[in-house]
């Protein structure tokens, strides 16, 4: 195993081991507080363009597996650990986390401690970093983090958006109850997993898509998928969303999409310091009083202070900070939350607002 160097933009610098993967990478350097779910993380397409260590101790411990991948593919740029797991065993496993990043061109790294990395990120907040097994100069290497391009003001939606639009399930669902027309900003396929699973049949667009080409499907609802990156860095996403806000079909819309949706009502956007990201976030349904644990991973967040009252209102909060985390349009039926239903923490918490969805859809038939 390689060793590793760990550089980030304000000087502060760690050593460890690469225990997959070999070469420079650079992205933000955040935190996920998630006890499991490594390769979900990795292939969420939210994560795209940062490297992310992971709280938990020990990861690796059940490898590998074809059937909860996310996307098609890894977009984290990197992953680091305490310790990776010398074995994996699970009857669901077919390969080991170290080969399954080596396979992609990613970087792993372990024999670190997380904990200062943590506690370092959560005092001065998320930065720039870079991580090398080339260059063991520290000094070079924090020029290099500085130098990079970071995420503030990236459409980095439109990075991880697909080319062309395609159906799911794949060949289509002809008992489908509704028609769901998807905007691409990074989705996670337990979103289109749930939808089809509630009997909907849906159509996933690039974010480029004009709005005028998906009201031409007349769908019986729009859904707004995750992404990554800073949403006042995608104009040309908001003015689609505001859009299709006016053609007052249904809408929902999941963390980037939340944030697109905000947008396009007017509301602004702003920089968390350290970001949230992990399975164990508490919410609370200020329409209910009720708490639900919620999976969150982002990095920028609706202003309360922007949003206006005679148009939308806040439906959630993130007891952690206050911050928004669920908007609701006061005449349209238009909703959208800033964290994760359908990573499923709870593991039911959150899953009524996909049943929410549908019912905007039934009254609107």
């Amino acid at each position: 195993m390689k060793k590793a160097i760990i550089a980030l933009e304000d000087g502060t610098c760690f050593e460890g081991r690469a225990f997959a993967g070999s070469g420079e990478f650079y992205g933000e350097l955040v935190f996920n507080t998630s006890m499991t779910g490594y390769q979900e993380i990795l292939t969420d397409p939210s994560y795209h363009g940062q490297i992310v260590t992971m709280t938990y101790p020990l990861i690796g411990n059940y490898g590998i597996n074809e059937e909860d991948v996310e996307s098609r593919g890894i977009f984290a740029q990197g992953l680091i650990v305490s310790e990776c797991s010398r074995i994996h065993s699970n009857w669901r496993a077919s390969k080991s986390l170290a080969k399954y990043l080596e396979e992609n061109g990613k970087i792993g790294i372990d024999d670190v401690d997380t904990r200062a990395i943590t506690l370092h990120i959560r005092d001065k907040g998320a930065m720039k970093c870079v991580v090398s097994t080339e260059n063991v100069d520290h000094d070079s290497l924090v020029q290099k983090a500085k130098d990079s391009v970071g995420l503030i003001g990236r459409d980095l939606a439109s990075e991880v958006s697909i080319d062309s639009a395609y159906v799911w399930p794949e060949g289509g669902k002809p008992d489908a109850a509704f028609k769901v027309a998807v905007i691409d900003c990074g989705i996670k396929l337990n979103q289109l997993r749930i939808l089809e699973q509630l009997g909907c049949e849906c159509t996933v667009y690039p974010n480029t898509t004009k709005a005028e080409d998906i009201l031409a499907a007349n769908p019986d609802g729009i859904f707004v998928s995750n992404g990554p990156g800073d949403p006042a860095g995608a104009p040309e996403t908001t003015e689609l969303v505001g859009k299709l806000i006016e053609s007052k079909v249904p809408m929902f819309g999941i963390c980037f999409g939340h944030q697109m949706l905000g947008r396009a009502l007017g509301a602004d956007t702003f920089k968390l310091k350290f970001g949230h990201r992990g399975g164990n976030q508490p919410i609370q349904d200020l329409r209910t009083t009720k708490v639900e644990i919620a999976s969150h991973n982002h990095g920028f967040c609706i202003d309360a202070d922007t949003v206006n009252p005679e148009v939308a209102e806040i439906t959630h909060l993130n007891l952690n900070d206050n911050t928004v985390a669920g908007l609701k349009h006061k005449l349209q039926p238009l909703f959208c939350v800033q964290y994760h239903p359908e990573a499923a923490p709870g593991p039911h918490d959150p899953f009524y607002l996909f049943e929410e969805f549908i019912e905007l859809m039934k009254e609107n038939k």
